[in-house]
This record gives structure tokens, C-alpha cells and sequence, in this order.
């Protein structure tokens, strides 16, 4: 069962998948990854959520006050699992769900976003292509953060076009990092 942590939201479930296509983000390692987030003040009020799966990602950061959300998923039954999740929450007003491939997604969207939630499948390793492709194509907002769930054991680049490696963490079998995007000489520096 999952449950959003935290928020307007806490403690109200979501729907998760039937078999093994679709791998959740457990609620230790969201809470985890939300925790980070929180301590660096990362703003989180406009979010996009690659290989989205349920929407936990997103749908958590609509919980903790995000303004908007839009889901990446290639799977028609990930995307309807998300449409379900998003109606018993109430949040279908403040998102969209993109039903399309990664790339080809990242060619149309309208950013830039504070942040990007980034969890493929664990067999693939797409990272130095989609870091350096999200960065290039402007989806995320100067001083604002990436995060790439991955295996702890995965070998994920120190940076790409912009993006610097701010945080490295592992829980289990699961890890992620957090890349921050270079703020621009007028508003500052990274906030650590």
C-alpha cells in the first residue's frame, strides 16, 4: 500500500500497479528524497515526473504545495494508473499526463520547471543522454534540481551541460541523486 508522507495530501493512499512493469518509489526512500530536497530549499512549485509510474513522485510534491505537476509515461496502463490517482486525489486540476516516450516528451514540453523527478526502469541507463538532453533543452530553471532514483550499485556522471552532482544517497537495493542546475550570475549560487 502506498500513502502520501507528507502535506495536504499525507496519509492518503494511492493506487499501485499489478505485477512487476511498474516499480513504485517505496516511502522511505520519497521521504528520503523529499528530506533532501526540503534541507537545501529547493522550490518544488512546478515539477515534472519522468517515467512517472503511479505519480507518488508527483503527486507528493502536489501535496507539499506544488503548483503543477506534469507526468512522463510511456505505458498506457501507467498513465491510466496515474489519471486513477490523480482523481482520488483530487489533483487533477493542477497537472497533466503525457502519454508518450521520454525523449520524445522532453522535445515538447514547456519548461522550465524547479524540478525533475527522473526513475527509469533499473535495467536501463539512459543518464548521460537524458541528463545532458533535459539540460540542453532547457526544462529545468536556473538554481533548480534534478533527482535520478537508480540502483545503489549504478554508476551515475559527476554532471552534464549545466548540471552538477549535489547529493548521492543509497536505502537498500535503491538510491538516488540530486543534480543542481547552475543558477545564473543574478540570482546566486547553488544552495547547498
Amino acid at each position: 500500500m502506498m500513502r502520501i508522507i507528507a502535506g495536504s495530501l499525507r496519509g492518503r493512499v494511492l493506487r499501485g500497479p499489478r505485477g512487476s512493469a511498474i516499480r513504485p518509489t517505496s516511502g522511505l526512500l520519497r521521504e528520503a528524497i523529499f528530506d533532501s530536497l526540503q534541507a537545501r530549499r529547493y522550490c518544488l512549485t512546478r515539477v515534472l515526473d519522468l517515467y512517472a509510474g503511479t505519480g507518488a513522485m508527483g503527486i507528493e510534491a502536489l501535496s507539499r504545495g506544488a503548483e503543477w505537476v506534469d507526468f512522463v509515461d510511456r505505458s498506457p496502463a501507467a498513465c491510466a494508473l496515474i489519471r486513477d490517482n490523480l482523481r482520488r486525489t483530487s489533483m487533477a486540476g493542477r497537472c497533466r499526463v503525457h502519454c508518450t516516450a521520454i525523449l520524445r516528451a522532453l522535445g515538447h514540453l514547456s519548461g522550465p520547471y524547479n524540478a525533475v523527478f527522473c526513475d527509469p526502469p533499473y535495467r536501463e541507463s539512459p543518464w548521460p543522454v537524458l541528463l545532458e538532453t533535459i539540460s540542453l533543452a532547457g526544462l529545468i530553471a536556473p538554481g533548480g534540481v534534478l533527482v535520478a532514483e537508480h540502483p545503489a550499485n549504478g554508476d551515475l556522471p559527476q554532471g552534464a551541460a549545466g548540471l552538477a552532482l549535489v547529493l548521492q544517497r543509497s536505502h537498500g537495493d535503491s538510491a538516488f541523486s540530486i543534480y543542481g542546475a547552475e543558477e545564473t550570475r543574478d540570482t546566486g549560487h547553488l544552495p547547498r
